[in-house]
């Protein structure tokens, strides 16, 4: 069916985006990017070397150099969505008798998310300066497994405190970094962990509740319009009960706009919602996602571009002290929400 088509390659294309987020965004050395190099190399002799120069200095543009493209995506999608539910859903909802609280949920929580993506992007994540390193020195102990002490950035020029690194895309070294995120256009670290997961969660609460009452909107569409009961006749003559399939074209050609909008959320719903779950996990054991490639064996090279013991960007294969700066639920989650303060030495 040409719907059915049409929707597969209209997933194929999302589905292609957040895989390209996924392979550029600074984990190189992961099962999935080992897969996507495999299947890039049985490609590459099919296409031209001018195609191949020209996407991977595109990639290195939008992945590893400051930009704002992705906050401009961000907003065009956002702005896409509650501008189809505000022009279509919003009126159907009415007519099937939603309240009008129950509709004044997604723009609610859009003020909130919009609060904490700017606070995101425009707070500081914990930079390192040659003015506070002393201080910074002495907020963790170093574990001597992931970070040892005496070991210097040869970008910033001075000592690499505990949980700390080097951001290649921000050229600066961040505290407690946890990873460069292309989609605030700036590092997660010490100081704004709490805002990137309470941004998340917001981002899954929209999407969800936007796709709950899509979904609500839909299914009184289907019980008013008396599909279920409904027959029609195939290609060959005979006469069919309407099943799921039959609905679901039937919606699609008459709301298309609004079930791609829904199949969008759904999609970005269960994608964010395991990303918050992971980061939700992270907090709890206080571990950054840096951390947790590290302890893998995972390589990053946001740090440097290359590996070395210096950059301390080597496998770790002993996993028995993986939680070294675990200190409890509750004392984990509050280093989330007040971050560790650099320790001033008292004067003699």
């Amino acid at each position: 069916m040409d719907f059915l088509t049409l929707f597969a390659v209209y997933v194929v294309v999302v589905v292609t985006c957040i895989l390209l987020v996924c392979k550029y965004s600074g984990r190189q050395q992961t099962p999935f990017n080992v897969l996507f190099d495999s299947a890039a190399k049985v490609v590459a002799p099919f296409t031209p070397q001018w195609l191949q120069a020209f996407s991977q200095r595109t990639m290195h543009r939008l992945f590893h150099q400051r930009n704002n493209v992705f906050i401009y995506l961000h907003i065009l999608l956002e702005a896409a969505v509650y501008a189809e539910f505000t022009h279509e859903v919003f009126g159907f909802c009415r007519e099937f008798g939603t309240t009008l609280t129950s509709l004044s949920v997604p723009y609610v929580l859009l003020a909130v998310k919009t609060s904490f993506f700017y606070l995101c992007i425009k707070s500081d994540p914990g930079t390192i300066t040659k003015k506070k390193v002393a201080g910074q020195l002495h907020i963790y102990p170093y574990d001597r497994r992931l970070f040892h002490p005496g070991v210097s950035c040869p970008t910033c020029q001075h000592v690499k405190p505990p949980r700390s690194k080097h951001c290649r895309v921000c050229n600066r070294c961040v505290q407690r970094f946890d990873h460069h995120c292309v989609w605030v256009n700036n590092c997660i670290g010490a100081q704004n962990t709490r805002y990137f997961l309470l941004y998340l969660f917001s981002v899954c609460a929209m999407a969800g509740v936007i796709a709950l009452l899509t979904g609500d909107m839909l299914l009184h569409a289907v019980l008013h319009s008396g599909l279920l009961r409904a027959s029609y006749i195939d290609e060959y003559g005979q006469q069919q009960p309407a099943g799921p399939l039959f609905v679901v074209q039937h919606l699609f050609l008459t709301f298309p706009r609004i079930v791609f909008m829904l199949g969008f959320l759904l999609f970005v719903f269960f994608l964010i919602a395991g990303y918050a779950l992971f980061h939700s996990y992270l907090a709890l054991v206080n571990q950054t996602s840096n951390e947790w490639y590290k302890s893998r064996g995972y390589v990053c090279h946001h740090c440097h571009p290359t590996v070395t013991a210096d950059n301390l960007c080597s496998p770790v294969p002993d996993h028995s002290k993986r939680y070294f700066y675990s200190r409890g639920l509750l004392r984990n989650l509050g280093e989330i929400f007040f971050p560790l303060q650099p320790v001033k030495k008292k004067d003699n």
